[in-house]
């Protein structure tokens, strides 16, 4: 089998698996994966996918962005607030996947309105309605944004 070219992504896992003082079937078990799969990726056999890759991450303790900018899964010049905006909206436990997409859309957008180009990934593919547009919610989030910098939480009582 002739060696892929994953930027060196095999080596690196080497390393921190070393480092980690793992063994090779200790991380395989604890990533979910093969030992022989594991084998070909630290080989350069095998170019693993980005839920692998996270698995392998998450077991080695080290960050998934790291592995997939080795692997040329994301850009290695993909500038890094982004990547680490998106991981701290994802990884925020009080809200729900739902208004974690709608996050991430309207993030997006503003990105791309100040001139800055988009992520690799399809953020509309979770939408339940099988349209990519987020219209109301766009509308919605825009008012709440409004409310919010004007000191306005909501309806008021009044008086009377």
């Amino acid at each position: 089998m002739a060696s892929l070219n994953v930027g060196n992504l095999g080596e690196y896992l080497r390393e921190q698996r070393r480092n980690a003082q793992l063994s090779l079937r200790q991380l395989a078990d604890a990533a979910g994966v093969s030992n022989p799969y594991l084998s070909q990726i630290e080989r350069g056999l095998r170019k693993p996918s980005a839920e692998v890759l996270q698995q392998v991450a998450k077991a080695l303790r080290i960050s998934a962005e790291t592995l997939y900018v080795r692997a040329g899964i994301l850009d290695a010049e993909r500038d890094r607030d982004e990547v680490e905006t998106r991981a701290v909206i994802l990884a925020d436990p009080t809200l729900n996947e739902r208004q974690k997409q709608v996050l991430l859309q309207i993030y997006e957008s503003f990105r791309k309105e100040n001139g800055f180009g988009g992520p690799e990934q399809d953020l509309g593919a979770d939408d339940p309605d099988g349209d990519d547009s987020l219209e109301s919610d766009d509308r919605t989030a825009g008012r709440g944004a409004r409310a919010a910098a004007d000191g306005d939480a909501g309806p008021r009582k009044t008086a009377g």
